[in-house]
């Protein structure tokens, strides 16, 4: 296994470990919870998926697909199942609640779409046959369907992002490369004029001062008030007053308490663990194993940029966790089967 990719993995967990026990109080607190309701159902979490990342990057590489095709099904058919029996929060339907847990399939299936599609994308190289493309267009409309459907059109950009990088990397031609980077502008542009909730925070970006920027304009001023160094553990005041300060904007706590440096640590951390990943990949002969592995990578990368740019007012708001870090349970889950997935492939074997 690689050892520094899963090292890497860990101090990330332990920090965002340390964040969610200094941002969720508060937030706890004002949502009428005991102080540590969030820090002890994160860590509940991150046990157990921390033991499921370490044993998927125990499969083998057909056992990552035998997997990934089971979680794909089971992810998709809770997706419809949302639909129709679905928590509604704020107009949009994307959680069940199971046994106290709110759970969010479209999180699971992320990282399973992404492999699938992997291997049929490597189909024509290996045999010749071309029903991998099909399928895979085939797949990839029934998710976007889905997930625009709940709605969820963050995700659904996310998604198509991967889809259009994984087909890139497997040679797609420029003609057809053209083609879908055009159906992809066309899908922004008809989500920013049907979806009023896209539109506005397309429009706030835009324009600060036709609407509402309170989540953004507070998570700047924790760092410029955090300065270099940081205001010191447990001092910030940004957790108190942001909704989401365990959650989305938990880099603005990390930025407020410990400063700059630590954030620099942070963003270093995770630009190892895609490098990393990367120089692993280019070792492997495996084709199905180099665009299943690119596309984890690539979904873990953006992952984290669109978190850290929304915090840092670079791109429109979108709720979306930061990997390993930020409080979040079914997010969580998806990470640590995309990461074990990721350290499966990218495991070596010594022979004498």
């Amino acid at each position: 296994m690689d050892r520094w990719s899963l090292a890497a993995l860990l101090v990330l967990c332990a920090i965002g470990a340390i964040l969610v026990m200094a941002a969720s109080p508060s937030v706890a607190q004002q949502k009428g919870f005991d102080s540590f309701h969030f820090v002890s159902r994160h860590l509940v979490t991150l046990g157990p998926a921390l033991i499921l990342m370490l044993g998927v990057s125990l499969l083998s590489p057909v056992g990552v697909r035998r997997a990934a095709c089971a979680l794909l099904a089971v992810g998709t058919t809770l997706m419809v199942l949302v639909l129709i029996y679905g928590i509604d929060i704020n107009g949009a339907r994307r959680w069940l609640s199971l046994a106290g847990f709110s759970l969010q399939p479209s999180e699971l299936v992320k990282p399973s779409f992404v492999v699938v599609t992997g291997w049929l994308l490597s189909q024509p190289k290996i045999n010749g046959r071309l029903y991998g493309n099909i399928l895979s267009v085939s797949l990839l409309v029934i998710v976007l369907t889905i997930l625009i459907a709940q709605p969820d059109f963050g995700m659904a950009v996310v998604v198509g992002m991967v889809w259009i990088g994984q087909h890139f990397i497997a040679g797609m031609p420029i003609l057809a490369l053209a083609i879908a980077t055009l159906v992809g502008l066309t899908g922004l542009l008809a989500g920013y004029f049907s979806l009023s909730h896209v539109q506005s925070r397309v429009d706030r970006f835009l324009d600060p001062d036709i609407g509402d920027r309170y989540q953004v304009d507070t998570a700047l001023n924790a760092f410029a008030n955090g300065g270099l160094l940081g205001r010191g553990p447990g001092e910030g005041v940004v957790k108190d007053v942001l909704p989401d300060a365990h959650a989305d904007f938990i880099f603005a706590v990390a930025g407020e308490e410990f400063g700059l440096l630590c954030c620099l640590a942070i963003v270093i951390l995770f630009g190892f663990i895609v490098l990393r990943g990367i120089a692993r990949l280019l070792e492997n002969e495996d084709f199905f194993v180099f665009v299943a592995g690119s596309g984890l990578l690539f979904l873990f990368g953006l992952q984290t940029f669109v978190n850290l740019a929304v915090t840092l007012d670079l791109i429109p708001t979108k709720g979306m966790t930061l990997p390993f870090v930020s409080y979040g349970g079914s997010s969580m889950v998806a990470l640590a089967l995309g990461m074990g997935m990721l350290l499966a492939f990218t495991r070596t074997s010594h022979q004498k």
